[in-house]
């Protein structure tokens, strides 16, 4: 099965760079991007589409790495200098899974979709980014997220500035996907991120995504999380991951978090990361 077969073009005709089509979708996305940091194109996918991301992700599933840990929203320490309730000393319990990237076959319809010839020009025109990269993690470029019952992954800020999903398979219920938009943009605001943890906060947005639905998302500005599940069948999101700057990879401290193992690659360029953030 190729690209054009697991893509509904003719809804989303993203290989028609000149066209008509093509430009009212940039707009629509551009506009929901400058809402709120987060645009969502429904039924992204084919139906054959879902059918062989699914497959694929049932087949890799026993590679996910299972955590369950204590976070907060940095994925940092704790650091006993600063006040009980400041957000950087507020854990909270982690249950989740990610299935590296090297699980995924280069001629695997996940690696297709990743790899359409128009894919990333898309992302980059709708993001309207000058400087835009695939991350370059041999773990994390492009990965799935599995989530089981009872599941959920707690406030995070995302390391990577942008941040493209794609939904394969929901949960029979929960999984709801919830975003306080743009709240580090500008600085860290540690005032309004501890009033999303304390739910006292006005700016939490609810997202419920649908197989086969695309989502493009700042995730490194806005705090955000996926709520616990219910039933038995897992929840499978495809990640895609974006960056700034060529050949960036993930901490190692994260990376170990996240997929339970590190690669000399992330030794060697700890530290190299251009922003200030924390983490």
């Amino acid at each position: 099965m190729n690209s054009s077969e697991l893509i509904n073009l003719e809804r989303y005709p993203i290989h028609e760079t000149n066209g008509a089509a093509y430009a009212a979708l940039l707009d629509h996305v551009r506009d929901e991007l400058a809402e709120d940091g987060c645009a969502v194109l429904k039924g992204f996918l084919t139906p054959a589409g879902i059918a062989a991301l699914t497959e694929e992700a049932d087949r890799v599933s026993p590679h996910g790495h299972r955590s369950f840990n204590r976070t907060n929203v940095y994925f940092t320490q704790d650091d006993p200098d600063l006040p009980p309730q400041h957000p950087k000393r507020r854990f909270f319990e982690r249950s989740n899974a990610f299935i590296p990237a090297d699980n995924f076959r280069q001629d695997g319809p996940l690696r297709h979709i990743h790899d359409f010839p128009w894919f990333d020009g898309f992302i980059q025109n709708c993001l309207q980014e000058e400087n835009f990269y695939r991350y370059a993690d041999p773990l994390a470029d492009v990965i799935v997220n599995m989530a089981e019952e009872g599941n959920g992954f707690p406030w995070h800020f995302d390391t990577n500035n942008f941040t493209v999903t794609l939904a394969i398979q929901n949960a029979e219920s929960g999984g709801e996907f919830e975003y306080a938009p743009n709240i580090r943009a500008g600085g860290e605001h540690y005032d309004a991120v501890a009033q999303v943890l304390d739910g006292t906060s006005g700016a939490i947005r609810v997202l419920h995504l649908e197989p086969g639905d695309l989502q493009l998302f700042r995730g490194r500005y806005s705090l955000h999380r996926v709520a616990p599940l219910k039933g038995q069948r897992p929840r499978y999101v495809a990640i895609f991951s974006y960056v700034e700057q060529p050949d960036m990879v993930g901490a190692p401290e994260r990376t170990k978090q996240l997929y339970g193992r590190v690669l000399p690659i992330h030794y060697e360029r700890a530290g190299l990361r251009a922003d200030a953030y924390i983490d």
